[in-house]
């Protein structure tokens, strides 16, 4: 049997008292793509924050290929593999688009040897693999902050993908987009999977659909239930506390 690549085993996080997680457990295998829902509040962001390590849990074990990884900085667990983009895109605006993936692609990250050294002939390659992938070739030269919302959507998530990390966090990446442009999110997404291990945080449910990806349901902190979108649709709890008792789709 195959061994995951992330465990959480009964993590919990309190805030002054509150529980934003509690005895949550959760297991990702290499490769795999995996949906989270849930209602606002659920604990979604915490998840992500206590795997990247901006919140240390308050009980429970936190493990990267079986290491636990609790206590560790943000940026030690980057290096170790697992990228994470935002709610809001997060690209350097004032640099053009080649630029912002030339830096994220850099085996060195201290800030002289970004500005003085140049990329290797097989990191550039990729670079331009990545932009032709996307759909951002023709805006190669242009300022980041000249793209639409979209356009930085899936800068951000190539810059990520720049990185090669074994695990990417990506929280709502359709939020503000459109149609057209949700659908291309879902299936640059998709394609991610098999050689990435990914992790989506949404609240559109057709861009879920879309995905076709297992379903993890969070709710108040705690793992409510696990499955397809359409068996974890037909859950009475899930109606209850999300989808709400009109859902007929």
């Amino acid at each position: 049997m195959q061994n995951s690549i992330l465990d959480l085993d009964q993590v919990s996080v309190s805030f002054d008292g509150f529980y934003a997680l509690t005895d949550l457990d959760f297991k990702l295998y290499p490769g795999e793509l995996r949906s989270i829902i849930g209602p606002n509040g659920a604990g979604k962001t915490t998840f992500l924050d206590v795997i990247t390590g901006k919140v240390k849990p308050t009980k429970g074990n936190v493990k990267l290929r079986g290491k636990n990884i609790i206590g560790l900085s943000e940026q030690k667990i980057s290096r170790m593999g697992v990228g994470r983009k935002f709610q809001t895109p997060r690209v350097f605006e004032n640099l053009t688009v080649q630029r912002n993936l030339e830096l994220t692609a850099s085996p060195t990250k201290t800030p002289w040897a970004l500005l003085t050294k140049s990329l290797s002939a097989v990191a550039r390659d990729e670079v331009f693999k990545i932009m032709e992938y996307v759909g951002l070739a023709p805006y190669a030269k242009l300022q980041a902050g000249s793209l639409s919302h979209g356009q930085k959507q899936w800068l951000a998530i190539s810059m990520l993908v720049a990185q090669s990390p074994d695990i990417i966090l990506l929280d709502e990446p359709v939020a503000g987009l459109t149609d057209d442009e949700t659908s291309k999110t879902a299936d640059l997404i998709k394609s991610l999977a098999g050689e990435h291990t990914v992790v989506v945080i949404e609240h559109d449910m057709e861009f879920i659909r879309d995905l076709g990806a297992p379903v993890t349901v969070l709710h108040q902190g705690q793992k409510l239930t696990e499955g397809s979108l359409e068996e974890v649709k037909r859950d009475p709890r899930v109606i209850e506390v999300y989808l709400g008792q009109t859902d007929e789709n």
